[in-house]
């Protein structure tokens, strides 16, 4: 592991000291925490994106998805 460091504003320390200590782990461990969700959330977004964009390019044909409309159809009860 690598030590770096972070400026941060008061407030933000503050409830990030809190967070931990309601966390039980250090302050480290919970912003590791934090940046590893917040980089998964920032991968899934341009994932997300990568597939509107696909979707604008090459729309879906209407026969395309008239094959999956008995199998997701309600059955008669």
């Amino acid at each position: 592991m690598e030590t770096i460091q972070v400026v941060l504003d008061t407030k933000l320390l503050q409830a990030a000291d809190l967070a931990a200590k309601r966390q039980k782990v250090n302050r480290s461990a919970l912003i590791r925490q934090a940046l590893q969700q917040h980089l998964k959330r920032l991968h899934e977004l341009a994932l997300e994106e990568q597939d509107r964009r696909g979707y604008l390019a090459h729309p879906q044909r209407e026969e395309e998805s008239r094959i999956w409309e008995d199998a997701a159809a309600w059955p008669e009860l």
